[in-house]
């Protein structure tokens, strides 16, 4: 039985195997910077801090579940360049939202506001897929056994979600990095926009990868005042204790 289930997923531990599965861990820490600050981003919308946690999480485990189908059905989606098409807008539209939104007092955007975690889940999922799209590709191409791809998009989630965490904090810490996260949607939604286009235009993704790290060095290179962080770490406890009277 187990040996039928380990065929099915051309489960063959080896020590190439094991070489390949932190390779692929690697790929998916480097891959997965972009997309934490950028649901990181997006969860700002809602204004309680453990609002945001809790859309997080469970917009994550659906992420998850089509993260997994997408790696099971991605020779047949890679057929259909319709699916790229609708990533790279999603992205694109999500960064239109954000940059045409009201200013606020320090001249800073802010992205969509939800009113509930019911309307964040859904966003947070179809972000991941959308960014999902376009790193399908390259965990297929390090490696064709199922198995292996399969456990490095798992610890790939669990990364995205600490990484997640972290940006949270930091978005209430660093003026520009809220804008700094929308960049980097642009970027992702751009470089499917161009497969679909035309696949030769597409930078290789060391140029990707360099010019979203350049761009989030930008995002933590300059702090919010100190009072303008108190005020916005402490605005949840502010709206409880006016519930409460």
């Amino acid at each position: 039985m187990l040996d039928r289930i380990f065929d099915n997923l051309q489960f063959h531990f080896s020590v190439e195997a094991s070489i390949v599965l932190l390779l692929l861990i690697f790929l998916e820490a480097v891959l997965s910077a972009d997309n934490a600050i950028a649901l990181a981003a997006i969860a700002q919308g809602l204004d309680d801090k453990e609002k945001e946690k809790e859309a997080l999480n469970y917009g994550l485990v659906i992420a998850y579940v089509l993260r997994i189908t997408l790696l099971l059905t991605a020779t047949w989606v890679q057929k259909y360049w319709q699916f790229e098409l609708i990533g790279a807008s999603y992205l694109l539209w999500l960064v239109f939202q954000h940059f045409t939104s009201e200013e606020d007092e320090e001249n800073q955007h802010h992205g969509p506001k939800f009113s509930s975690v019911l309307r964040l889940i859904p966003v947070i999922a179809l972000t991941d897929l959308a960014f999902s799209l376009d790193s399908v590709t390259t965990a297929i191409a390090v490696s064709q056994e199922t198995w292996l791809v399969l456990t490095g998009t798992t610890i790939g989630v669990i990364t995205l979600r600490f990484m997640a965490g972290l940006f949270i904090r930091w978005l209430d810490e660093f003026t520009h990095l809220e804008d700094a996260g929308y960049i980097t949607v642009a970027f992702v939604g751009l470089r499917l926009l161009l497969k679909v286009i035309n696949e030769s235009l597409v930078p290789p993704q060391w140029i990707v990868i360099s010019a979203i790290a350049v761009i989030l060095m930008w995002g933590f290179s300059k702090r919010n005042e100190p009072e303008v962080v108190e005020e916005v770490l402490t605005a949840p406890e502010l709206k409880k204790q006016e519930v409460a009277e």
